[in-house]
């Protein structure tokens, strides 16, 4: 009986000192607020995130967002306002440098009705839209990107603006009643 007695002692005096030991390794109740790292640059992230004995690692870059400055942080996991522990890895995500180069496609000799939703699709936009004589009538003629004749395949930042030479339906009309 005696050894009985001896041994649930022990074990709740184990249990005890195991329990003290995982509160004080794990700072138990110990909580840090995780700043808002939007719009901050990995200088301004590291040094933040420093003084809060927090760690960061870049997870990955998104597709370019103008409402972010360049190399800024647009996301952040756990998010800001979230409590975590000291030591605790935050994974941030950066805006790149800018839009990426998309290759234009050949819509010359397609309507314009065929190429400027594909223009636009690619993330292009449609600039000024100007006339030529030619025989069919709204047909792509040339692309045109800062007034120099642009060929298909040549790769432009999303978002520019490429201007359609189309032609005028008209072409070079003779006149026979002489």
């Amino acid at each position: 009986m005696i050894q009985v007695v001896v041994a649930i002692a022990m074990l709740a005096i184990v249990s005890y000192l195991v329990l003290e030991w995982l509160e004080s390794t794990t700072n138990h109740n110990q909580h840090i607020v995780v700043p808002d790292l939007s719009k901050k640059t990995l200088d301004e992230v590291a040094k933040v995130l420093e003084v809060k004995d927090l760690r960061y690692e870049v997870q990955d870059s998104t597709s370019f967002n103008p409402d972010f400055p360049r190399y800024s942080v647009t996301e952040q996991n756990p998010i800001a306002g979230s409590e975590v522990k000291q030591n605790r890895k935050i994974y941030v995500t950066l805006n790149p440098s800018g839009y990426r180069k998309v290759e234009v496609p050949d819509v010359i000799q397609k309507t314009q009705r065929q190429a400027q939703p594909k223009l636009i699709a690619l993330g292009f936009k449609i600039g000024a839209i100007t006339y030529q004589p030619n025989i069919g009538k709204d047909v792509v003629l040339e692309l045109r990107y800062k007034g120099k004749r642009l060929k298909p395949g040549t790769k432009l930042m999303k978002t520019s603006t490429i201007d359609l030479v189309l032609g005028d339906g008209e072409g070079n009309k003779v006149n026979l009643s002489n």
